[in-house]
């Protein structure tokens, strides 16, 4: 009997224990099945949450950004008189080249019909037609296109000036730009990117008067290629660079004969920088770009210009000052000797602007060329290159000086006065030898810009 109860007890003991160890696995179980269900509610709620503010944090990263989508344009022209023209006729890259004594007329010399459009935060295009017409001087019932942008009618007529995408922040401080585009030589005014807003022609200010002496002598002013343009200090952008490539054709068609159509391309670099709390701007540019392969009778052709830009801002005054050289290989023929000859080109600009009251403004300057500064007044010149207008044989002196009216922001009437002096540089016994004489137009200038 005490056996047997000891078994049943033992029994007993053995199966509590083992329903005791059931029950607190059972639990267990529970308890992990709970803990892992509430764990992965937090984590769950947590990744609802993170993704609730990183959805917040985009909407109010999107919400700083406004893509643009603009229409823009101006345009500016003048009622001019010219009193007194160059008997030479000299000046093939000035508006009045061809323009008799006593003429006066209205004339639009710029009309731009410009769009901006923002893909999206990465990438950005812009369209510019520009129509740039000369006063008509051509022959009348002609059937060819006369002088810049006049169609064969003797209408104005608009062309393609820029038409490019540009890819921002390719790496920080740094843009792309791929297609038709200004070039670094003195036009970019590229607000709200890595481009520069200090080059000559913007802080000049007067385009609606006259170009700045590299655009007057056919530097390129825009081309097609692709740039990087970029800061060296992001954060303030008061240092930066430009490396451009492009077809040296500006907005022209190229034939397949012509050189620059893939085997010469034009290079260009640029640096800028601010000094003197932004008080001081200083630009230098340069460009190299061949043109012709050597032949028998004359060695391979290029040409290469170097430009410093430096101006000083105050409130009442700023004055800037832009020279540059260029060399030209090749580029003449001396007529004696009948051989091929290096050019040098020098050139100088140098202008003032203030203010008189809130809406009256001033402005002066003066430029000196020299196109040929190894000239031999003994002999004369044939030009073998194709760069721009270029005639070694004269030497230009420009002035221009006015007053600025701005009844309202953007729009501007400028009474102002437009000479420029020629000197042969030529003997005056040499063939072919013209007289010193200059060309004077007196103007009234309108200039207003819409949408930007």
């Amino acid at each position: 009997m005490k056996k047997l109860f000891t078994k049943i007890s033992g029994t007993v003991i053995l199966a509590a224990f083992m329903l005791a160890g059931l029950t607190v696995k059972a639990q267990d179980k529970v308890l992990a099945s709970v803990v892992t269900k509430k764990t992965e509610k937090t984590d769950s709620t947590s990744t609802d949450k993170k993704n609730a503010d990183t959805k917040s944090v985009q909407k109010a990263d999107d919400a700083t950004w406004t893509p643009v989508r603009r229409l823009w344009g101006y345009t500016f022209g003048d009622l001019y008189y010219a009193p007194h023209v160059d008997a030479g006729n000299r000046g093939p890259e000035t508006m009045y080249n061809g323009v008799p004594s006593n003429r006066n007329a209205f004339q639009f010399r710029r009309i731009y019909l410009g769009y901006d459009y923002d893909i999206d935060k990465k990438f950005t295009a812009e369209v510019l037609l520009a129509s740039e017409p000369n006063a008509n001087t051509g022959v009348n019932g002609t059937t060819s296109i006369q002088n810049g942008d006049n169609l064969v009618d003797n209408k104005m007529g608009f062309f393609i000036k820029n038409f490019n995408l540009r890819v921002r922040e390719i790496w920080t401080g740094t843009d792309l730009v791929v297609g038709e585009m200004s070039t670094p030589g003195f036009a970019l005014n590229e607000g709200g990117t890595n481009g520069p807003t200090s080059l000559s022609e913007a802080t000049w200010g007067y385009r609606f008067i006259e170009k700045t002496i590299t655009d007057f002598h056919k530097n390129n002013s825009y081309d097609v290629g692709a740039s990087l343009q970029g800061t060296f200090d992001a954060a303030t952008k008061n240092f930066g660079y430009i490396l451009m490539v492009g077809n040296n054709s500006t907005a022209s068609l190229l034939s397949a004969a012509n050189a620059n159509t893939g085997f010469y391309k034009i290079f260009y670099g640029d640096l800028w920088g601010k000094f003197l709390n932004k008080k001081l701007y200083v630009d230098i540019y340069a460009d190299y770009a061949p043109t012709a392969a050597a032949t028998a009778a004359i060695g391979g052709q290029n040409h290469s210009i170097k430009k410093i830009f430096a101006a000083y801002n105050t409130k009442p005054l700023t004055i800037g000052v832009e020279a540059y050289t260029q060399s030209i290989t090749n580029g003449v023929t001396n007529t004696t000797t009948k051989t091929p000859e290096n050019a040098t080109v020098n050139g100088l600009s140098v202008w003032a602007k203030g203010n008189i009251t809130s809406k009256w403004g001033w402005f002066a300057r003066y430029d000196s060329y020299n196109p040929s500064t190894d000239y031999d007044n003994t002999t004369s010149y044939t030009v073998n290159t194709n760069y721009g207008s270029y005639n070694p044989s004269f030497k230009e002196t420009f002035y221009t000086a006015g007053l600025d009216f701005q009844p309202a922001p953007k729009i501007h009437f400028s009474p102002n006065l437009w000479l420029i002096d020629y000197k042969d540089q030529r003997a005056a016994t040499t063939a072919g030898y013209v007289a010193p004489d200059h060309t004077l137009v007196v103007r009234a200038t309108f200039y207003y810009t819409f949408g930007k």
